[in-house]
């Protein structure tokens, strides 16, 4: 019997072990295998949500110079760039047609539009005293909260809005003296064709510059018959530079005058500071560079910076822009690609002792790059980054090596 039991024991070993093994293998071969997958961690940090486009910057008052009748404009000498005086440089000189005696009718239109002009230089006036009187508050204003600034009476926010407004009413009083300028001119135009049509001798004449500045396009260079009215040269001051910016409409309801700009590939060395001035009310149709129609409404940021800072820029330079609409501080923070839909919500992947497991997710403010996570996570908790159909439930993970 002995014999008989060695015997039998001997056998299963020589079938029980082989056929072990075999077992084994196949159950290796049937595990699941781990995933190699790039994995973030949930970190927190300052979370700054902005619309990014392209702008274009442009001179804020422009102006274009025509002629006051028909006749001969004699070559242009000016170049774009060159200096211009109110009142004093000469744009151009063109010789008018021979006069021609006004009937009654010619002579009462001619003597209406002298008189709209004076009407029209009496309301450029009155505006004018308007924005000065605005200015004049505003500066006053600016000087009471800077004293209860320095008594730590306001905050500093209210501070640097009686800053901005006081700025931006001291652009407008430029403006309103530009448009009392620009109403002298068309009144002395008006006058000027009364007077050649009254049998008057012709005389060369000089079309001043309406403002101080420079010369932003020559319209023509060389002596040419032009029309009355066509436009002749272009003017204004390059150091008072605006950027405007076309958003999609559904991106221009979220910014609001005041938020800051960050203005970027400007072709300085750091980016340049901004802030909105006006979000235009009237939305126009644009065909993108895929052939979409797109509604889109222009955005105007002034430059906050000091005009040393950015004096290279010109007018039409091509530049980008980041409209801050939102910024938060110490939040939770993940990759906007570890996100994916769970129904009407959010969830992510995360990873729980080498394996994914779905988390749901609050969801608050997104960027390009992170969004803001106000439920579901912890700080130092790791999520799936990119994840692919072959992540599910319970799936064993491991971090994608180099």
């Amino acid at each position: 019997m002995s014999a008989q039991r060695r015997f039998s024991r001997k056998r299963v070993l020589a079938w029980g072990l082989p056929a072990a093994v075999v077992v084994l293998l196949i159950a290796l071969a049937l595990r699941p295998q781990q995933l190699d997958v790039d994995m973030a961690e949930v970190t927190r940090g300052d979370l700054v949500v902005a619309i990014e486009e392209e702008g274009q910057t442009r001179v804020r008052e422009r102006f274009v110079v025509s002629a006051p009748l028909a006749g001969k404009l004699l070559r242009v000498e000016l170049e774009p760039g060159d200096p211009v005086v109110a009142g004093e440089t000469v744009l151009a000189t063109f010789l008018p047609q021979a006069p021609t005696l006004l009937d009654a009718r010619s002579r009462a239109e001619a003597e209406a539009r002298i008189r709209s002009a004076q009407a029209i230089l009496e309301q450029a006036k009155a505006e004018q005293k308007r924005a000065d009187a605005e200015l004049s508050f505003g500066a006053s204003e600016l000087a009471r909260r800077q004293r209860l600034a320095a008594a730590n009476v306001i905050s500093e926010e209210l501070l640097e809005e009686a800053e901005l407004t006081a700025a931006s009413r001291e652009q407008a009083a430029k403006a309103a003296g530009y448009a009392v300028e620009s109403a002298q001119f068309e009144l002395a135009r008006a006058r000027a064709a009364l007077g050649a049509g009254a049998g008057q001798v012709s005389e060369p004449i000089e079309i001043h510059s309406p403002v101080d500045g420079s010369v932003l396009r020559r319209l023509h260079e060389s002596e040419a018959i032009v029309a009355a009215g066509e436009p002749l040269i272009e003017v204004g001051d390059a150091a008072l530079l605006e950027i405007v910016s076309d958003l999609l409409s559904s991106d221009a309801v979220r910014v609001r005058p005041g938020q800051r700009v960050v203005i970027e590939q400007w072709g300085g060395d750091r980016p340049l500071n901004g802030a909105v001035r006006r979000v235009e009310p009237y939305g126009f149709t644009k065909i993108s560079a895929l052939g979409v129609e797109e509604q889109r409404v222009n955005v105007v940021i002034d430059i906050t910076d000091p005009h040393d800072v950015w004096s290279t820029l010109g007018d039409g330079y091509r530049v980008e822009v980041a409209i801050v609409v939102s910024e938060t501080e110490d939040v939770l923070v993940v990759p906007t690609s570890s996100l994916f839909r769970q129904g009407d919500g959010w969830a992510v992947w995360a990873v729980e002792q080498g394996r994914a497991v779905r988390r749901e997710v609050e969801v608050g403010a997104r960027n390009g790059l992170e969004a803001e996570v106000s439920g579901g996570l912890g700080e130092g908790d790791r999520v799936i980054v990119h994840p692919s159909d072959a992540v599910g439930e319970g799936a064993r993970v491991r971090p994608r090596g180099p």
